[in-house]
């Protein structure tokens, strides 16, 4: 890599991001935690960096059950909007209500108290469709 190429950029970027063991990430770059047949899902620490500043989620689908790489919402940053994609097909069951006042919780605590929606999932098997963060670190870096 060339000093100061967007690479390098990337690459230092990535490398001080924070990548959960116990999540399955998609291309998409949401992520989903499971907890027996249900599950939490967001988006990752390098998607929220990319996009900005969050300053609104707009999720209206709980009771839906939406099939996998299916958008369940969209997030606003300051310069775009972005779609949120169902990591594996399930039903909404809740959605994260703290973010209705405090969006930034995504930007601040992505896998934590920014997490967006809880599912009871329909099919366990398509986890296996997912990647584990090795294999996202590597997509994006």
């Amino acid at each position: 890599m060339v000093k100061g190429s967007p690479q390098m950029w990337l690459w230092l970027k990535v490398k001080d991001m924070n990548f959960p063991e116990d999540i399955k990430y998609t291309r998409e770059h949401e992520w989903i935690r499971v907890e027996g047949n249900e599950a939490f899902v967001g988006i990752t620490d390098f998607a929220q960096s990319e996009l900005g500043e969050i300053v609104f989620v707009d999720i209206d689908t709980v009771g839906e059950t939406i099939a996998q790489a299916e958008v369940f919402g969209s997030v606003e940053a300051v310069k775009t909007v972005s779609d949120l994609n169902m990591p594996v097909r399930g039903e909404v069951l809740e959605v994260n209500a703290a973010l209705e006042d405090h969006p930034e919780l995504v930007n601040e605590d992505p896998y934590g108290q920014g997490w967006m929606i809880r599912i009871q999932i329909s099919d366990i098997a398509e986890l296996d469709t997912l990647m584990d963060a090795a294999a996202y670190k590597a997509m994006i870096g």
